[in-house]
């Protein structure tokens, strides 16, 4: 007689067993019609060559129904196929190892109900039975589970939160047949995969968006009292390539950029909320010219937001220590909201 391997495959830490090749005899042959609903043979029955051939041929068939939902895209870290896979493995291993109970038909048929509803492009649902009348063991883990598919990185741990619940009713439906020490060892490959998860999740997950700022010398961007493009210093569009540049370089993602014009208290506040305005708007396009993509917003402060640098300088008259001593309050101040890489 044919014997039924099975192996161990240490690709992603999930076991997953592998279907033998099935040289079904002369008259056994696995049609479509029952390949979309594979009864296995009763257990009495499973003593003969042709009934285990043709048992083997339904696996393969399902195995090969797999296989074609990859082919037409769908990842094997899927959660969904995924599943399937782990069910029909489950079902593939006890079977293997004689279970005479209805775990191997009912594990079989749950990743063929899955499988029919990819096939058909609706959706399986996020909910795992307990087949075959399994108990519910260790709740925690169930609410790990819960937790994993609400969390940001999910995509990244569905295979193994997948398998994990599959591996857990597996436990379940053996505290039947061979009470805790059978059970044992599948709780322990779901607690190993639910670890394996959470840590997947977490490593998935991106990292929450920071602002920085960066203030430029409105000084070393233009001309005294220049606002518009024309009147960009050399060093103050280099400055402005340079940031543009190091924003590329650093960031993964900038969510948007917000461009703000300040200027110092000398002059009317009319003037000053006009210019700081005019500036922010023309560093805005700047930037854009120089290839950056983001969203930008320009707005001006004019002289309402004077540093703390300033705070000691006096008098009101524009005298040349004064509008020295102002200096750090005329800037373009550049926020970014991003994901640094």
């Amino acid at each position: 007689m044919n014997q039924t391997t099975s192996s161990f495959s240490l690709a992603r830490g999930i076991r997953v067993f592998a279907i033998a090749p099935v040289m079904l005899l002369a008259g056994v042959i696995a049609h479509p019609a029952s390949a979309q609903q594979p009864t296995l043979q009763s257990a009495p029955e499973r003593i003969s060559q042709q009934a285990i051939h043709a048992d083997h041929g339904a696996y393969e068939a399902t195995q090969n129904r797999i296989r074609a939902l990859n082919d037409r895209a769908i990842e094997v870290d899927n959660y969904q196929l995924a599943k399937a896979q782990c069910w029909l493995d489950t079902s593939f291993h006890e079977y293997t190892r004689n279970d005479r109970g209805g775990y191997p038909q009912a594990a079989l048929d749950e990743a063929v109900r899955i499988i029919g509803a990819l096939e058909s492009d609706q959706q399986p649902g996020m909910q795992t039975p307990l087949v075959n009348n399994a108990d519910k063991l260790r709740v925690d883990l169930w609410q790990k589970f819960d937790s994993l598919k609400q969390a940001t990185g999910f995509s990244c741990a569905a295979q193994a939160t997948a398998c994990a619940e599959v591996e857990l009713v597996h436990a379940g439906n053996e505290i039947h047949d061979g009470g805790w020490r059978h059970a044992n060892p599948y709780i322990q490959i779901a607690e190993d995969l639910v670890s394996k998860a959470e840590q997947q999740a977490a490593d998935c997950a991106p990292p929450e968006a920071q602002v920085e700022r960066f203030d430029l010398e409105a000084d070393a961007l233009f001309k005294f009292n220049g606002a518009s493009n024309s009147d960009i210093l050399e060093k103050g569009k280099r400055q402005i390539e340079e940031l543009v540049a190091q924003l590329g370089q650093v960031y993964l993602s900038i969510e948007r950029v917000e461009v703000v014009g300040h200027t110092d208290r000398l002059g009317s506040s009319q003037y000053n909320q006009r210019l700081s305005e005019q500036r922010a708007e023309t560093v805005k396009q700047f930037m854009q010219a120089a290839g950056f993509s983001a969203p930008i917003n320009a707005s001006g402060r004019g002289e309402s937001m004077p540093t703390a640098a300033t705070a000691g300088c006096k008098g009101e008259r524009a005298s040349a220590a004064l509008v020295k001593c102002l200096q750090p309050d005329r800037r373009v101040s550049i926020e970014v909201t991003g994901t640094r890489k």
